[in-house]
């Protein structure tokens, strides 16, 4: 069988051409693949997966063969490609990726090089237009604007999640700048959605762009939300007159939930038929590894990929609000080229004691470093660079703390997710 890792990590992680003009050229080589599926193409800072997760759960359960196309994966690279909720087989990446590999060695004597990025989503295109989905939730990369997925024609709707400060050096140094990259995916004379818990500066720049591009905006109402009961484990609130249960912890996660049902209703009146029924129970079973994770409730474990300033604070209310006054321990490793002063500044103050560690990638910070950024706002801060290791100790140590939360990255989550399973002993 063909090695489809080695083929995509073999290619450049950033291109030297901006914009969309490889991607197409790509496409074009394999026939446009793209153009014969149907798209919810979904932007933001956070909750992008999150969205995107709950809006595959709910077109699952209304019966359509439903594509989902996310980034990055926490334990598998077929996380990234999944049909009806499961990963696709190890065969039909394969033999998509061979594809692309042909049409890439072609392009490259032509002096077009092509990304990993640009690479992996041509064969997720292939894959979904293979098994005939009737819709795809495709997940931007980075950005929006000459995000690889925008090469698709106008999709069924758009959607803007959370915007706030990330990949600055890339995207902008302010929320509006990185909001009119995100915009880039709105289609003139369109469907997008975003929601009211928007900054205000972002607000303006998507209703702007909306406005220019004659696209039709609808914001989803995720204040005020009728909360019936909440926990570490879940929310319930009032949506339409019957109860509607969030599996995934958080203020944030109400408004992902509510943000995917305002993306819905443009479906609903495009002629999806999806019944209240069927949003209740794709939004009950919604799961997603690393997002306010429960690894054991006895003791209270919790794992999350946060990373960032918006997803670090969205935890953060999440620990005051569910764990206050609670002795916490935490577990952090960071990326280098992440904000990881402000992530510190947002949760290691919780934490009664905190230990670091160094993820397995090449970017990452090492645990030295994290904790003695950390000891100004959480004096017993200590490495122990072994993810794997630092987990152990962790656990060992749980008895005099009402819980573990580990965060900082995804890659951290990889590493305690994909660990021999005598670390959970």
């Amino acid at each position: 069988m063909f090695d489809y890792l080695e083929f995509f990590h073999s290619l450049n992680r950033f291109g030297s051409r901006p914009g969309l003009y490889n991607i197409g050229k790509l496409c074009e080589c394999l026939g446009s693949p793209e153009r014969s599926l149907r798209f919810i193409h979904v932007a933001g800072t956070n909750g992008k997966g999150s969205v995107c997760t709950f809006l595959s759960e709910i077109l699952q359960a209304a019966g359509c063969k439903t594509g989902l196309y996310i980034s990055p994966y926490v334990t598998d690279f077929r996380e990234r490609v999944q049909i009806n909720g499961q990963m696709v087989d190890e065969a039909t990446l394969a033999t998509a990726a061979e594809t692309v590999k042909n049409a890439v060695l072609e392009l490259n004597q032509e002096d077009i090089i092509i990304t990993e990025f640009e690479a992996v989503t041509a064969a997720a295109f292939l894959c979904f237009a293979s098994q005939r989905c009737d819709a795809v939730v495709l997940e931007t990369g980075l950005g929006g604007r000459f995000d690889a997925t925008n090469i698709i024609p106008p999709p069924l709707v758009s959607v803007i999640t959370s915007i706030s400060l990330d990949h600055t050096q890339i995207l902008g140094s302010t929320v509006a700048e990185i909001a009119f990259e995100k915009c880039g995916i709105i289609k003139q004379g369109s469907s997008v959605v975003t929601n009211n818990a928007q900054p205000n500066e972002a607000l303006a720049v998507i209703q702007k762009t909306a406005a220019e591009r004659g696209a039709r905006l609808s914001i989803a109402t995720v204040k005020n939300k009728n909360i019936l009961n909440t926990s570490i484990f879940g929310t319930e609130i009032l949506y339409n007159g019957e109860p509607l249960s969030i599996p995934l912890a958080g203020e944030h996660q109400i408004e992902n939930a509510l943000t995917a049902i305002e993306a819905v209703h443009v479906l609903q009146e495009q002629g999806f038929h999806i019944a209240d029924a069927y949003i209740r129970a794709g939004v009950a079973q919604t799961q997603m590894p690393a997002r306010i994770q429960i690894l054991s409730r006895e003791p209270l474990i919790i794992l999350d990929g946060s990373h960032n300033d918006g997803s670090t604070k969205a935890l953060s209310e999440v620990l005051k609000t569910h764990l206050p006054q609670k002795k916490l321990l935490g577990l952090m490793g960071m990326m280098a080229d992440k904000d990881y002063a402000q992530a510190l500044q947002n949760l290691a103050p919780l934490f009664a004691s905190l230990i670091t560690a160094t993820p397995g990638n090449p970017r990452s910070l090492s645990a030295e470093a994290l904790a003695a950024a950390a000891r100004q706002v959480c004096p017993d801060a200590r490495a122990i660079p072994s993810p794997a290791e630092a987990f152990a100790q962790a656990k060992e140590q749980l008895g005099g703390y009402d819980a573990l939360i580990i965060c900082g990255s995804l890659y951290l989550a990889a590493d305690i997710l994909g660990a021999d399973s005598n670390i959970y002993s």
